[in-house]
Protein backbone atom coordinates (compact mmCIF):
# COMPACT_ATOMS: atom_id res chain seq x y z
CA UNK A 1 0.00 0.00 0.00
CA UNK A 2 1.37 3.57 -1.04
CA UNK A 3 2.75 5.92 1.48
CA UNK A 4 -0.89 7.82 2.66
CA UNK A 5 -0.98 11.69 2.29
CA UNK A 6 -1.77 14.65 3.72
CA UNK A 7 -4.68 16.49 1.91
CA UNK A 8 -5.06 19.84 3.41
CA UNK A 9 -9.10 21.31 3.42
CA UNK A 10 -9.43 23.27 -0.04
CA UNK A 11 -9.45 27.06 0.54
CA UNK A 12 -12.77 28.69 0.51
CA UNK A 13 -13.99 30.77 -2.19
CA UNK A 14 -13.64 33.95 -1.70
CA UNK A 15 -17.36 35.79 -1.24
CA UNK A 16 -16.65 38.21 -4.07
CA UNK A 17 -16.14 35.63 -6.48
CA UNK A 18 -19.63 35.40 -7.30
CA UNK A 19 -21.63 38.35 -7.39
CA UNK A 20 -25.54 39.22 -6.49
CA UNK A 21 -27.79 39.55 -8.51
CA UNK A 22 -27.44 43.09 -10.14
CA UNK A 23 -24.49 43.84 -9.56
CA UNK A 24 -21.76 44.36 -6.56
CA UNK A 25 -22.53 48.12 -5.03
CA UNK A 26 -20.10 51.23 -4.53
CA UNK A 27 -20.58 50.45 -0.66
CA UNK A 28 -19.65 47.03 -1.45
CA UNK A 29 -15.88 47.71 -1.82
CA UNK A 30 -15.84 48.81 1.49
CA UNK A 31 -17.27 45.37 3.47
CA UNK A 32 -16.13 42.90 0.72
CA UNK A 33 -12.82 40.91 2.83
CA UNK A 34 -9.79 40.22 0.74
CA UNK A 35 -10.25 41.93 -2.00
CA UNK A 36 -6.95 42.45 -3.89
CA UNK A 37 -5.25 46.30 -3.83
CA UNK A 38 -6.64 49.05 -6.08
CA UNK A 39 -9.43 46.89 -6.82
CA UNK A 40 -12.68 48.82 -9.20
CA UNK A 41 -16.02 48.78 -9.51
CA UNK A 42 -16.97 49.12 -13.42
CA UNK A 43 -20.80 48.63 -13.87
CA UNK A 44 -21.37 46.48 -10.65
CA UNK A 45 -18.52 44.12 -11.78
CA UNK A 46 -15.18 44.01 -9.69
CA UNK A 47 -11.96 44.96 -11.60
CA UNK A 48 -8.97 43.48 -10.34
CA UNK A 49 -5.44 45.62 -11.45
CA UNK A 50 -2.89 43.31 -12.63
CA UNK A 51 0.91 43.85 -12.17
CA UNK A 52 2.40 47.56 -13.33
CA UNK A 53 4.62 47.93 -15.35
CA UNK A 54 7.73 50.47 -14.47
CA UNK A 55 6.07 53.18 -17.07
CA UNK A 56 3.23 53.44 -15.11
CA UNK A 57 4.67 53.70 -11.94
CA UNK A 58 7.00 55.81 -12.72
CA UNK A 59 4.66 58.24 -14.54
CA UNK A 60 2.07 58.06 -11.80
CA UNK A 61 4.88 59.14 -9.38
CA UNK A 62 5.63 61.81 -11.28
CA UNK A 63 2.45 63.53 -11.49
CA UNK A 64 1.67 62.80 -7.94
CA UNK A 65 4.51 65.11 -7.04
CA UNK A 66 4.98 67.48 -10.11
CA UNK A 67 0.78 68.51 -9.27
CA UNK A 68 1.52 69.13 -5.88
CA UNK A 69 4.12 71.72 -6.13
CA UNK A 70 1.88 73.44 -8.41
CA UNK A 71 -1.73 73.22 -7.06
CA UNK A 72 -3.68 75.79 -5.55
CA UNK A 73 -4.19 76.06 -2.15
CA UNK A 74 -7.58 75.34 -2.04
CA UNK A 75 -6.92 71.48 -4.27
CA UNK A 76 -5.67 68.58 -2.99
CA UNK A 77 -3.74 65.67 -5.05
CA UNK A 78 -4.03 62.15 -4.17
CA UNK A 79 -2.99 59.16 -5.79
CA UNK A 80 -4.95 56.18 -6.20
CA UNK A 81 -8.25 56.55 -4.39
CA UNK A 82 -11.34 55.45 -5.38
CA UNK A 83 -14.26 58.19 -6.72
CA UNK A 84 -18.15 57.42 -6.09
CA UNK A 85 -19.58 58.12 -9.80
CA UNK A 86 -23.24 55.96 -8.82
CA UNK A 87 -24.12 53.27 -7.04
CA UNK A 88 -22.61 50.74 -9.60
CA UNK A 89 -19.56 52.43 -10.94
CA UNK A 90 -16.10 53.30 -8.08
CA UNK A 91 -13.05 53.57 -10.00
CA UNK A 92 -9.94 54.23 -8.75
CA UNK A 93 -7.61 56.92 -11.25
CA UNK A 94 -4.14 56.55 -10.92
CA UNK A 95 -4.10 60.58 -9.62
CA UNK A 96 -7.07 63.13 -8.98
CA UNK A 97 -6.90 66.36 -8.22
CA UNK A 98 -9.84 67.19 -5.70
CA UNK A 99 -11.75 70.24 -3.62
CA UNK A 100 -9.08 70.84 -0.81
CA UNK A 101 -12.05 70.62 1.60
CA UNK A 102 -12.95 67.07 1.23
CA UNK A 103 -9.94 65.71 2.75
CA UNK A 104 -10.22 66.70 6.11
CA UNK A 105 -11.94 63.09 7.41
CA UNK A 106 -9.07 60.82 7.50
CA UNK A 107 -11.49 57.79 7.67
CA UNK A 108 -12.69 58.32 3.82
CA UNK A 109 -11.87 55.61 1.56
CA UNK A 110 -13.43 57.49 -1.36
CA UNK A 111 -14.64 60.78 -2.96
CA UNK A 112 -17.55 61.61 -4.46
CA UNK A 113 -17.52 62.30 -7.85
CA UNK A 114 -18.24 66.30 -7.79
CA UNK A 115 -15.45 66.86 -5.55
CA UNK A 116 -13.14 66.12 -8.56
CA UNK A 117 -11.23 68.62 -10.74
CA UNK A 118 -9.02 66.54 -12.68
CA UNK A 119 -8.75 62.64 -12.95
CA UNK A 120 -5.30 61.12 -14.64
CA UNK A 121 -5.23 57.89 -16.12
CA UNK A 122 -1.97 56.74 -16.52
CA UNK A 123 -2.45 53.11 -19.10
CA UNK A 124 -1.45 49.71 -19.38
CA UNK A 125 -1.98 47.49 -21.98
CA UNK A 126 -4.96 45.55 -19.63
CA UNK A 127 -6.39 49.09 -19.01
CA UNK A 128 -6.41 50.42 -22.81
CA UNK A 129 -9.97 49.88 -23.65
CA UNK A 130 -11.27 51.08 -20.01
CA UNK A 131 -8.98 54.49 -20.15
CA UNK A 132 -9.86 54.95 -24.05
CA UNK A 133 -13.35 54.39 -23.79
CA UNK A 134 -15.42 53.11 -20.39
CA UNK A 135 -13.43 55.98 -18.06
CA UNK A 136 -14.06 58.95 -19.71
CA UNK A 137 -17.42 58.44 -20.59
CA UNK A 138 -18.45 57.63 -16.59
CA UNK A 139 -16.23 60.52 -15.49
CA UNK A 140 -17.92 62.69 -18.48
CA UNK A 141 -21.53 62.24 -16.60
CA UNK A 142 -20.32 62.74 -13.36
CA UNK A 143 -19.48 66.29 -14.68
CA UNK A 144 -15.84 66.06 -13.85
CA UNK A 145 -14.52 68.93 -15.60
CA UNK A 146 -10.74 67.53 -16.46
CA UNK A 147 -9.64 64.15 -17.82
CA UNK A 148 -5.83 63.35 -18.88
CA UNK A 149 -5.18 59.89 -20.26
CA UNK A 150 -1.23 59.42 -20.26
CA UNK A 151 -0.04 56.73 -22.71
CA UNK A 152 3.99 55.40 -23.50
CA UNK A 153 4.95 55.91 -26.97
CA UNK A 154 8.05 54.08 -27.33
CA UNK A 155 9.40 54.76 -23.74
CA UNK A 156 7.88 58.38 -24.22
CA UNK A 157 4.80 59.76 -22.15
CA UNK A 158 2.35 61.44 -24.23
CA UNK A 159 -0.60 63.17 -22.62
CA UNK A 160 -4.03 63.45 -23.71
CA UNK A 161 -5.79 65.99 -22.53
CA UNK A 162 -9.91 66.34 -22.58
CA UNK A 163 -11.98 69.17 -21.17
CA UNK A 164 -15.86 68.96 -20.62
CA UNK A 165 -17.69 70.80 -23.06
CA UNK A 166 -20.76 71.88 -21.08
CA UNK A 167 -23.24 72.14 -23.74
CA UNK A 168 -22.99 68.72 -24.90
CA UNK A 169 -21.70 66.96 -21.10
CA UNK A 170 -18.78 64.99 -23.09
CA UNK A 171 -15.20 65.66 -23.20
CA UNK A 172 -13.52 67.98 -25.97
CA UNK A 173 -9.62 67.18 -27.03
CA UNK A 174 -7.68 70.25 -25.73
CA UNK A 175 -4.25 68.84 -26.49
CA UNK A 176 -1.70 66.22 -27.44
CA UNK A 177 1.57 66.48 -25.64
CA UNK A 178 4.68 64.98 -26.64
CA UNK A 179 7.96 66.63 -24.36
CA UNK A 180 6.35 69.28 -22.59
CA UNK A 181 2.84 70.02 -21.25
CA UNK A 182 1.96 73.52 -21.12
CA UNK A 183 -1.82 74.05 -19.72
CA UNK A 184 -3.53 76.77 -18.05
CA UNK A 185 -6.65 74.71 -16.96
CA UNK A 186 -7.50 73.28 -14.24
CA UNK A 187 -4.59 75.41 -12.92
CA UNK A 188 -1.09 76.60 -14.76
CA UNK A 189 0.53 73.59 -15.14
CA UNK A 190 4.22 73.13 -17.26
CA UNK A 191 5.87 69.78 -17.46
CA UNK A 192 9.18 68.29 -18.91
CA UNK A 193 7.65 64.97 -19.61
CA UNK A 194 11.01 63.85 -20.93
CA UNK A 195 11.73 63.47 -17.00
CA UNK A 196 9.30 60.50 -17.10
CA UNK A 197 11.93 57.78 -17.34
CA UNK A 198 12.53 54.41 -16.05
CA UNK A 199 16.09 54.90 -14.49
CA UNK A 200 16.64 57.41 -12.49
CA UNK A 201 18.86 60.88 -14.24
CA UNK A 202 22.32 60.97 -12.50
CA UNK A 203 23.42 64.07 -11.17
CA UNK A 204 24.92 66.65 -12.91
CA UNK A 205 28.58 66.60 -11.75
CA UNK A 206 29.07 70.53 -12.30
Amino acid sequence: MGALTSVGPEAPEPRWAVPPVGGWTADDLDTLPNLPPHTELIDGSLVFVGPQPLFHLRTVDFFNWQLQSLVPHDLEVVREFTIDIDRYNRPEPDVIVVDGEIVHDPSRTRFPAESVQLAIEVVCPESLNRDRETKPVKYARAKIPHYWRVENHDGRAVVYVFELEPSTGAYTSTGIFHDRMKVSVPFPVDLDLTAITTRRRAADPR
